[in-house]
């Protein structure tokens, strides 16, 4: 049936029936531009409410892609926080020290300009005597450099320490209490003793640097619960959570991460793996580590970066630094104030004489990271190309990538 419904015929005279024609015109006439009417309305009401939410709607995050397949999130992320990272280190052994311990590190600081530089202390900062090793020991090493020596890592750039590994105790509680006034008094951040975190701030950024080693006397990765707890803990106290882990088998047939629990003579000393996914499940944004004394690769775990050892970074006969363990590196790494990766870096370096870190223009050390990389995480590896700087894997998300080159700390 159609709308209106026809008028029946008229009926009278001939001006009614005119009338009743001219009635009828005008109903269809008011029946279509009303319908018009509501249509108009209708689409009105339809842009007003797109136009509408679309104000209200932040625009949405575009993307791009590297050639590497890197996925880079275009927003300029405010407060980024620069760090350099180094492994191992120690300037001798009382009374076998450096010679020239105030400017050991010359040969490297032009890759050490990071606002937050952090080392891995191998041993003590004191005068005591009385270590745990017997008198007559001979696989036994106990390492100690004066209190002052503080200074010179200070001095260095070097504002962070970690004491979570198998030296910090090496002098007893003399040595530990020395070690941690001699950093205070420095002005060097401490972490790793038990319940200790450290923290540095870059700008408007605090960082929490949360380290672990398997043993009680530290911040104990062996206790999966507490770590997980701890890390917690440091994400309520700072925008970006470092983990350091003194962890896994040592020496040079130790470069690969095996995924499974390692030990080094009769100790357990963890899962590395497991231990580095763990803690960036817990809420850490990127988990660095050293102790088995060589290099080994570095892996993309959900979109955060672990690399598994920096190696030895610097001694005076405390170190053996033959074959592969003549290889060093600094990694930089540039994360945003929520913790996003932006950008990293490799610096190759070697030992000479007795363990002093020179630059290495071969990039011994990157080929050798990309080598271990690629074998142990496959498609998850992190590559150190010709220029030092790091590449991810393909689908790799992170933030507006940045210089790494930071201004020289003041």
């Amino acid at each position: 049936m159609s709308w209106p419904p026809p008028t029946p015929p008229a009926r009278g005279s001939r001006q009614e029936r005119k009338r009743a024609t001219r009635r009828q015109y005008m109903m269809r006439r008011v029946t279509v531009f009303g319908a018009l009417g509501l249509t108009v309305i209708l689409v009105l009401i339809l842009i007003t409410s797109f136009v509408g939410s679309s104000s209200k709607t932040a625009a949405p995050t575009t993307t791009t892609s590297t050639p590497k397949g890197t996925t880079t999130t275009t927003f300029a992320p405010s407060n980024p926080v620069i760090m350099s990272f180094v492994g191992d280190t120690d300037l001798g052994n009382t009374p076998a020290l450096a010679p020239n311990a105030s400017t050991y590190f010359a040969s490297v600081q032009s890759a050490l300009t990071a606002p937050i530089e952090f080392m891995n202390l191998e041993g003590t900062l004191t005068d005591a005597t009385g270590s745990k090793c017997g008198p007559s020991s001979t696989q036994c090493y106990a390492f100690r450099n004066p209190p002052a020596y503080a200074q010179i890592y200070k001095s260095a750039g070097f504002n962070v320490v970690n004491s979570a590994n198998n030296h910090s105790h090496d002098f007893g509680s003399q040595g530990v209490s020395d070690t941690s006034t001699a950093l205070s008094a420095a002005g060097i951040s401490q972490a790793g003793l038990p319940g200790q975190i450290g923290y540095a701030t870059e700008g408007k950024t605090k960082v929490a640097f949360v380290d672990f080693a398997p043993y009680g006397t530290t911040n104990n990765l062996l206790d999966v619960p507490a770590a997980q707890a701890l890390i917690a803990q440091a994400k309520t106290q700072a925008q970006v959570v470092v983990v350091y882990m003194h962890a896994g088998a040592e020496g040079s047939s130790a470069d690969h991460v095996t995924g499974q629990e390692e030990s080094y003579v009769g100790e357990d000393r963890g899962n590395p793996q497991a231990f580095a996914q763990m803690s960036i499940d817990a809420g850490a944004d990127l988990v660095v580590a050293s102790g088995p004394h060589v290099l080994r690769g570095m892996q993309w775990y959900h979109n955060h970066l672990i690399a598994y050892s920096l190696g030895n970074f610097a001694g005076y006969g405390n170190f053996s630094t033959s074959g592969l363990l003549n290889l060093s590196a600094i990694l930089n790494v540039t994360l945003s104030s929520t913790g996003q990766y932006m950008a990293g870096r490799l610096t190759s370096l070697v030992f000479q004489g007795q363990g002093q870190p020179v630059l290495d223009s071969t990039n011994q050390a990157a080929t050798l990271m990309n080598t271990l990389s690629t074998a142990d995480f496959g498609a998850n590896a992190v590559l150190v190309a010709p220029n030092g700087q790091l590449q991810l894997p393909a689908g790799a998300v992170v933030a507006t990538t940045t210089t790494i080159k930071a201004p020289k700390k003041k």
